[in-house]
């Protein structure tokens, strides 16, 4: 326990006390640190005064809108755009159609293609249109009318022409190299018909008849070696008011019997047992036992 202090001690303390003087201690960011501080605020300030300019001027010329970008409009129904739109990377889009009354143009450098592909990326139909020239992909290509007319078919079994007409006009013609059904061939008015096989044989076959007919022309057969008609069942009717049987063998006569200082302009057709015909010269009599020089 300390003793207690007398009354000098007091007053020697308490004058001690008030002869040191009062010590201030500064808070705060002074001289040179300041002047930095500032620049920094000054400076930050600047680069958002920049950004925000730069974020304006891209919004004004970018079009930006609460509808969308430039062209862009976003709607109800998906995404609308306006004027030229060029894709540097594939379009997925469940429909792609142009405003009413405006046409929808697809452009593309090299070519456009259009691929239907199902849930395992396998391809099932293809359409590629480009410089080459237009090429379809699928199980079945068909080309129908306005009013839903089927005009022109095709698949792996067979190709139907729906239309009532199919007109070939290149100067060659129409080639097949397999058979061909149909049950009307005709030309166009004031052109000719040709059924032509260069290098192998031309069938026609009908169960119920082949009508070959030419209202106001000529029908011509030719052949290098034999023409043959032939009827199994029926009969051959040759119906005009004139025939003509051309370059037609001569039978020779004997001399005995042969007429001489005269030009012989009468002639009788004869048949051989082989079926070949032949001329001989006319008499009072059938001759064609005289001239049947021609069947041996």
């Amino acid at each position: 326990m300390l003793p207690p202090m007398t009354q000098e001690q007091c007053t020697h303390r308490n004058n001690v006390q008030s002869s040191e003087k009062p010590q201030v201690y500064k808070v705060g960011i002074y001289g040179w640190r300041k002047r930095c501080l500032y620049f920094f605020v000054l400076l930050l300030m600047i680069l958002i005064l920049i950004n925000l300019a730069l974020t304006i001027w891209i919004l004004k010329v970018m079009n930006f809108t609460i509808d969308g970008m430039g062209n862009l409009r976003i709607t109800e129904k998906g995404l609308k755009l306006e004027g030229d739109s060029e894709f540097l990377q594939p379009l997925y889009a469940k429909e792609i159609q142009s405003k009413p009354g405006r046409p929808l143009f697809l452009q593309s450098s090299r070519n456009v293609s259009v691929n239907i592909v199902n849930s395992n990326n396998q391809l099932l139909t293809q359409l590629v249109t480009g410089s080459s020239g237009f090429k379809a992909r699928g199980k079945m290509f068909e080309v129908k009318s306005t009013s839903g007319k089927l005009l022109f078919s095709a698949d792996e079994q067979e190709v139907v022409v729906g239309a009532e007409r199919l007109r070939v006009m290149g100067a060659e013609g129409a080639v097949f190299s397999k058979s061909v059904e149909t049950p009307h061939v005709r030309a166009e008015p004031f052109k000719e018909l040709r059924l032509e096989s260069p290098t192998r044989s031309l069938l026609m076959e009908a169960p119920k008849g082949i009508q070959i007919l030419a209202e106001a022309g000529d029908i011509q057969a030719i052949c290098r070696n034999e023409l043959r008609l032939e009827s199994k069942d029926g009969e051959i009717a040759l119906d005009a008011r004139r025939i003509r049987l051309m370059r037609l063998p001569e039978g020779k006569a004997s001399t005995s019997s042969s007429s001489s200082g005269t030009r012989q302009t009468v002639y009788e057709v004869c048949v051989c047992p082989n079926g070949r015909l032949f001329l001989s010269q006319a008499g009072t009599g059938s001759t064609c036992q005289i001239s049947n020089s021609v069947c041996l």
